[in-house]
């Protein structure tokens, strides 16, 4: 059985073995919690074969986070804060590979969230590029979300409803479709990179406008890494997709 380990190497130069996993994108989990974590001058990585994914991989994998943040009663601006927070350990990176990606969204899931820093101010998000637009995005998502928690959008906020701002000076759209977990991570995927089938039980195929205004073929599609601006566009999804 392949098995991946996660290692740590202290101040001294020491290297010791921390734990290990039969899945590598759990032993990645494990790693950016650490770095997420108190700061610390440690290092942490994964030993062991990088494994390919597809969109449909990760979708799956989406679909799987559901019972977890149900169970643990994540809600929305707590889930964005702590991505935002896993997000930030690589934004020197320009692409991420895509079990990285799944690892990031995985370890939101029960990371504690840190203080968002300020979420007004921002440009247009399409005026931005790289990890700035992400980072824009999100806290300008979370700035929409604390906003509703005062004015709480209603029962029917599915059909679609524009956030109360206090300021618009934010990077994104007002109008929101998802407001828990769950629901924003699958309609961030299925608008973003695709990999849904009808059989999943999640969704299915139909007319009339949608966002993007050209949706990605759900067809299943090996990704080796993303851009920041691919997750931003995941980012945008996950708040306007249907």
């Amino acid at each position: 059985m392949t098995t991946w380990s996660v290692w740590r190497q202290d101040d001294n130069g020491n290297r010791v073995e921390v734990a290990h996993y039969d899945e590598r994108i759990a032993a990645l989990t494990r790693v950016l919690t650490f770095d997420a974590g108190h700061p610390h001058k440690q290092i942490y990585w994964v030993a062991g074969d990088a494994v390919p994914l597809t969109n449909r991989d990760l979708y799956l994998r989406i679909i799987d986070l559901r019972e977890p943040l149900v169970s643990g009663g994540r809600i929305l601006s707590e889930y964005l804060r702590a991505l935002w927070g896993v997000s930030r350990t690589r934004k020197d990176r320009d692409r991420l590979p895509l079990d990285e990606v799944a690892a990031m969204f995985t370890a939101a899931v029960t990371l504690a969230p840190p203080p968002a820093a300020a979420s007004d101010g921002f440009a247009p998000e399409e005026t931005l590029n790289g990890f700035a637009r992400w980072e824009a995005i999100i806290l300008s998502q979370i700035a929409d979300l604390d906003d509703f928690a005062l004015q709480p959008p209603g029962d029917h906020a599915f059909f679609g409803v524009d956030a109360p701002r206090t300021s618009t000076t934010r990077a994104t759209p007002s109008r929101w479709y998802n407001f828990d977990p769950a629901s924003y991570l699958e309609c961030g995927l299925a608008g973003a990179l695709g990999g849904w089938d009808e059989s999943d039980g999640t969704r299915v195929a139909v007319p009339g406008p949608v966002h993007p205004d050209v949706p990605p073929d759900p067809a299943i599609l090996s990704i080796e890494t993303v851009t920041w601006d691919d997750l931003a566009d995941f980012a945008l999804c996950g708040q306007l997709y249907e």
